[in-house]
């Protein structure tokens, strides 16, 4: 006989006060970077997801889309620490975590050893480029993105909370390029792909990007919120149906007896264990957002792309037919059956 799965509910009055604070702050962030971002309105919500979750995102765009601005608009408006790290193949695993550098002590004029911060210790980290660096350094964000610390000479330092990595990869520029090694494209939550405006919308940037711009924000979400918001949304609960369908779905997907057709004919791995995580965290931030207290079928199949689509692997059948991890992912969405009972 099934276990049904014993989550937590929003009962108390100060969950239903948080609750509603997110959903206030959350239209309070987009109306803030509105004054500056046009358009990109699906953009911006997957990175709210991500804000309001805890998680890392990658932003995968072709130069000029404002996938920069975008996060630095972000964190100007939450009023939190930004950095930007350029990635380029000489960079090195010190460049972004810090090192020890020789200081003199003025008082004692002996030396010692003092440790300098890198880029890393911030709130929002845009990691720019982040595939035209050689995998030693994409490791070194490895294990500040996991466990919110960075480790160098030995010692350990704690990284501030809330604390986000946010990587951009150009699409179209293969030269000189380090594709990132599967084990830490897992380790992203979401997968957003950045795409052309539309031409009303394209006007509008080319018009206000070249008349004088002065912009103030108002900071009504703070990164103590953030964190707030990141622990109320692991209290929402999820019905058990929900969830076995955030996980058929992950488990659909890797090649084996039971999988479809398409996928032993185009998979050569499928969404590892983190896929159906990362699906039910961001559908629970996403019915806090929309103003709801529990998960829908319909959370979990609206960020079945931008979670799965770097965790579907295609093969070489696939390549050679054009047939991509979107592709793929709609056809499994079809294949696997949304329960009739449930939310």
């Amino acid at each position: 006989m099934a276990t049904t799965l014993q989550t937590p509910a929003l009962e108390s009055h100060d969950d239903i006060a948080l609750a509603d604070r997110l959903k206030a702050g959350h239209d309070s962030i987009i109306r803030e970077l509105h004054k500056l971002i046009i358009g990109q309105e699906d953009v911006i919500e997957l990175v709210l997801l991500s804000l309001f979750t805890g998680g890392n995102s990658l932003i995968v765009g072709v130069p000029g889309l404002a996938k920069t601005l975008l996060i630095n608009t972000v964190a100007q408006v939450l009023d939190l620490k930004f950095a930007r790290i350029q990635f380029t193949p000489d960079l090195m695993p010190s460049d972004i975590t810090g090192t020890d550098i020789i200081q003199d002590d003025p008082e004692t004029g002996r030396r010692h050893m003092v440790f300098t911060p890198g880029p890393i210790f911030a709130n929002i980290v845009l990691a720019d480029e982040i595939n035209r660096t050689p995998p030693k350094t994409q490791a070194a964000l490895l294990e500040a993105m996991q466990e919110h610390r960075v480790t160098v000479q030995g010692k350990t330092f704690k990284l501030d909370e809330p604390f986000h990595v946010f990587a951009t990869q150009n699409p179209i520029e293969l030269e000189g390029t380090y594709p990132l090694p599967e084990a830490q494209l897992d380790r992203f939550m979401f997968n957003i792909i950045m795409d052309y405006l539309p031409e009303d919308d394209e006007v509008r940037v080319a018009t206000t990007t070249t008349s004088v711009q002065n912009y103030r924000f108002q900071h009504a979400v703070t990164g103590s919120d953030i964190v707030a918001f990141q622990q109320l949304v692991r209290r929402v609960p999820i019905a058990d149906p929900v969830a076995r369908y955030a996980v058929s779905i992950a488990r659909m997907s890797r090649p084996g007896p039971a999988a479809p057709d398409f996928i032993k004919q185009w998979v050569s791995y499928g969404a590892s264990t983190r896929a159906p995580q990362h699906l039910i965290l961001g559908g629970k931030a996403r019915a806090l957002m929309d103003g709801r207290y529990n998960v829908s079928f319909e959370d979990i199949r609206a960020l079945a792309k931008p979670v799965l689509r770097h965790r579907v692997l295609t093969n070489f059948h696939a390549q050679s037919e054009q047939v991509t991890s979107d592709q793929i992912i709609d056809k499994l969405l079809r294949a696997v059956p949304v329960p009739k009972s449930g939310m």
